[in-house]
């Protein structure tokens, strides 16, 4: 059955998202990307970035900016969600509509998300976990568009360690070498 992105519960475990950074010894909340490295991996403009943290559409979870000279601290996560407002965006759904649908993702941890196809019939936006949620709502006849959220998850995954991470706390990052990172990858495919 398809369900409405306001229906959905949290399953998610946050600590599923370290792995993802360069020290997966650092919890989650100490480490993320500046703005401008933000808006590069989700490919979105700088002003976009802004206006969408300034209206609480997707804030930063690490640091958020607080006066002049301050930087904002995304973490992946935050990245994740600002590269599905843009697809969303991109095909017409309303902002009031991605409110809703950006408010359920918040809640989900990251393995989660990569279940996760979103579907809009540019009204509602639904989600499906499963190939026959995915029939169902195909089966309606009507026009949909389709976003899977995994593709996102590893589009950002293959860039991400391209770009500088910073703690939040100002400490220094262990940077992990490019075999460990591929043999991160190796068994994440094979485990």
């Amino acid at each position: 059955m398809v369900q409405e992105i306001p229906d959905q519960a949290d399953n998610g475990d946050p600590g599923e998202q370290a792995a993802l950074f360069p020290d997966a010894s650092l919890p989650d909340e100490l480490v993320g990307y500046r703005g401008a490295a933000a808006c590069q991996i989700a490919g979105i403009t700088y002003r976009q970035l802004d206006y969408w943290a300034r209206t609480s559409l997707v804030a930063p979870t690490i640091r958020t900016a607080h006066g002049s000279g301050s930087a904002r601290l995304y973490s992946f996560k935050d990245i994740l969600v600002l590269k599905v407002v843009k697809r969303l965006l991109d095909t017409g759904v309303s902002l009031q509509n991605i409110r809703v649908a950006v408010e359920h993702l918040r809640r989900r941890g990251v393995a989660d998300l990569a279940r996760i196809t979103l579907f809009s019939d540019g009204t509602t936006v639904y989600e499906c976990t499963s190939p026959e949620e995915v029939v169902d709502l195909l089966q309606g006849g009507q026009g949909v568009f389709g976003i899977a959220v995994s593709g996102a998850l590893r589009e950002i995954s293959g860039t991400i360690h391209e770009f500088p991470a910073e703690r939040a706390d100002g400490g220094e990052i262990e940077l992990v070498t490019e075999d460990e990172l591929a043999r991160h990858r190796r068994e994440r495919r094979t485990g």
